[in-house]
């Protein structure tokens, strides 16, 4: 999608050098599969409490071992 933007011009610019990208074009995309991804993700206070583990379950092994 073709679209016109009016962007703060040093906010773009901290964007192209925090990320290395050449391109407003692409820091902008970049930005916004950023912001999608973020967005998508579960709440984790939303399941809090609605997973139920295995009784026998040893979350520090499973650290330990590198599982």
């Amino acid at each position: 999608m073709r679209t016109n933007l009016v962007l703060d011009d040093e906010l773009v610019e901290k964007a192209i050098k925090l990320s290395g990208i050449k391109t407003k074009r692409e820091v902008v995309h970049a930005a916004l599969k950023d912001y999608v991804t973020i967005r998508s993700r579960k709440n984790l206070m939303d399941i809090r409490g609605k997973i139920r583990f295995a009784d026998d379950y040893d979350y520090k092994e499973t650290r330990r071992s590198g599982k």
